[in-house]
């Protein structure tokens, strides 16, 4: 939901979409950034959640996992380009806001989270202890990098309204039907993101560890 009001706002208020350095372009900004940082982090994040992961091979679920996270990062970083590329061909400064340096932030996080998961969870090279010690680190960071997409979601919402509304006949003080709409995005990302996070942090939703052999199966293990 949170995905078709963003695609809606972007296409019934600004205007529709396009690659060509207009306005048009930047509206692919905020719908590809909710898609991938909020929605399929969201989803990646909680496939060891779901109790059909509980039972059987764990590595399905660790492809599925990094497969979502990797779809997430690509959309990401298409969503970068259309917004550096709109900035480019309008003459606008790169990376002078907060919501920039939230964002930017987030998204290099995100890119060493993946690798370091992908190199260490998944190849076969790392030792038991070594995963042992990472692992409530992958997990601190993974569901730091949600809040941290949740606030950069937020703030850029508020920050396109008010560049969007300031010298419009209705302007964002006196809360248009737009700025309505866009509110109510920014509510749904934010009961999106604490829905996700509680399901992470709820010990009643995590996967039962059968052993330190299954925990430890990386992707060449020969079991799987």
């Amino acid at each position: 939901m949170c995905l078709l009001f963003a695609v809606y706002w972007m296409q019934y208020w600004r205007g529709g979409f396009a690659w060509d350095g207009s306005i048009h372009m930047f509206n692919w900004h905020p719908v590809l950034m909710v898609s991938g940082m909020v929605v399929l982090y969201g989803a990646a994040s909680l496939v060891y959640r779901l109790p059909q992961s509980w039972v059987g091979p764990k590595l399905p679920w660790k492809l599925l996992h990094a497969a979502l996270h990797l779809m997430a990062f690509i959309l990401t970083v298409v969503g970068l380009v259309a917004v550096f590329q709109f900035h480019s061909h309008s003459n606008i400064a790169h990376l002078y806001s907060l919501h920039s340096w939230l964002g930017i932030t987030t998204v290099i996080l995100f890119a060493c989270q993946w690798f370091l998961g992908f190199a260490v969870f998944l190849l076969p090279w790392a030792s038991l202890w070594l995963r042992s010690l990472l692992k409530p680190i992958h997990v601190f960071f993974g569901a730091s990098i949600l809040s941290l997409s949740l606030a950069s979601v937020i703030s850029g919402i508020n920050e396109k309204l008010f560049f969007s509304l300031k010298n419009a006949t209705k302007p964002y003080a006196s809360l248009p039907s737009e700025a309505v709409f866009a509110n109510c995005i920014g509510l749904l990302v934010v009961a999106f993101g604490l829905l996700v996070l509680y399901v992470l942090l709820a010990s009643s939703w995590k996967r039962p560890e059968p052993g330190i052999l299954t925990d430890r199966q990386p992707l060449l293990h020969d079991g799987e």
